[in-house]
């Protein structure tokens, strides 16, 4: 094993080997509004659902090299609410046309063909062609030294494409959604290697500590 001491590695080092070694990670392309009206979309992948019960989603928003925010942390301030869309293989260049640095008040929707729907219980709109879009109130933000802003948010409404949710046991088919994560570097992964692995009861474990009941991946 090499070990790695953070307090001795630059800011640089610290980001390379923490997005290599945290993976996947789920891609959030968050939809906000700025203070004359106009969407906001921009994809982030330091983001993750914290807690079901309050139901709180987290995102890490990198500042500018200037260290000013960036559009979705100062919208999401304006406005307190913000939209996450999920990230699946559909969109996947059209989540990489909105992480362009285009300037403030570019509308990333029509560059990237995406189309914008009315929130149900925020302003902000959330993206049609997305399977899952999580409208959220902004609960806080925490500035993370000058680089970065933890934006907590608490999901009001959730908005899943029929297909992909049974209305009475709300499972959701994982496979349909077919979303992708974030790998290392440039990298990134799809999900469309499945596998059931339930947790066992403690009685299950003693009477069979190397048992299992892996169902092998299913691929589409």
């Amino acid at each position: 094993m090499l070990s790695f001491d953070f307090a001795k590695l630059s800011p640089r080092e610290k980001y390379k080997i923490l997005i290599g070694s945290v993976v996947p990670r789920p891609i959030a392309l968050v939809t906000t509004v700025d203070a004359e009206g106009r969407a906001n979309a921009a994809p982030f992948s330091f983001f993750n659902a914290l807690s079901a019960d309050p139901p709180i989603l987290a995102l890490g928003v990198e500042n500018h090299a200037d260290l000013s925010p960036k559009d979705t942390t100062r919208n999401a301030q304006l406005n307190q609410e913000f939209t996450v869309n999920i990230v699946n293989d559909a969109l996947v260049e059209a989540m990489n046309v909105c992480a362009v640095p285009f300037e403030p008040g570019f509308d990333e929707l029509v560059a990237a063909g995406l189309t914008a729907l009315p929130g149900s219980r925020v302003g902000c709109p959330y993206i049609a062609e997305a399977p899952v879009a999580l409208e959220c109130r902004r609960m806080m933000g925490l500035s993370i030294g000058q680089s970065r802003e933890i934006i907590l948010g608490e999901v009001l409404m959730v908005h899943v494409r029929d297909d992909l949710i049974d209305p009475a046991t709300l499972y959701i088919d994982q496979l349909g959604l077919d979303a992708i994560g974030r790998m290392g570097g440039h990298g990134y992964a799809r999900t469309r290697e499945y596998f059931d692995l339930p947790t066992r009861s403690l009685q299950a474990w003693r009477d069979d500590p190397h048992g299992g009941e892996r169902q092998w991946p299913l691929a589409r």
